[in-house]
């Protein structure tokens, strides 16, 4: 971890002053995997699309290679061709799900019931206890990520909130709250995408890198 975070704060100086709380987070997430708990991210806007880019480096490979276990190789043998196509091809993923992922339920729910719990009842349905909750919002004050970290307090599910330099209404319910020191909505989110790329990577090597 210690040379993930140094190698981000040579390449981002003016990350050093988030530092401890972005170690924090890469415990928190490590011992959510550790522990065969799942992650939970959400954004609006710009930050959902990094939402989804989060959940996307933890399904696969991100920096390195997460082929097969020796057992899963051994059951997928016996499928002869397709066996050996996947051995090939599948890779071992971190569990994460995004909740800007469900397109039809969202709509539903935000059209019968109502649009700023639509992350809330996601993780009301999904969520479990041991789990973690990632929020991502520039200014902290998203209505629909502080709604979903009231169901997770009541969840026993943790929750981390990534934001910008101010101190908006999530940071009240949120576990840890990881500042950058920027302000204006695309600095943040400039920001952010290094912070979020070395806790993916933090995982990845806490999970496989001994192999």
């Amino acid at each position: 971890m210690e040379k993930i975070l140094q190698e981000l704060v040579t390449r981002y100086p003016v990350l050093e002053s988030s530092l401890p709380d972005i170690r924090r987070a890469g415990e928190m997430l490590c011992g959510t995997f550790d522990a065969g708990n799942t992650l939970f991210v959400c954004g609006n806007g710009g930050s959902g699309a990094d939402a989804e880019h989060i959940a996307g480096e933890l399904l696969k490979s991100f920096v390195l290679d997460r082929p097969v276990t020796p057992l899963q190789r051994a059951a997928l043998a016996e499928y002869g061709e397709d066996g050996a196509y996947l051995i090939q091809s599948l890779e071992r993923g971190l569990p994460c799900i995004s909740l800007l992922s469900h397109p039809g339920y969202a709509t539903a729910f935000g059209n019968d019931v109502e649009p700023k719990l639509v992350f809330a009842q996601q993780l009301f349905a999904l969520g479990r206890k041991g789990d973690l909750l990632m929020g991502l919002s520039t200014s902290g004050n998203a209505e629909n990520i502080r709604q979903a970290m009231i169901v997770a307090k009541i969840s026993g599910i943790r929750s981390i909130l990534l934001t910008g330099a101010g101190n908006g209404k999530c940071a009240g319910y949120a576990d840890l709250t990881v500042h950058v020191p920027e302000t204006e909505t695309f600095k943040v989110q400039e920001l952010h995408l290094p912070v979020y790329h070395a806790l993916c990577m933090i995982a990845e090597k806490h999970a496989f890198g001994g192999e």
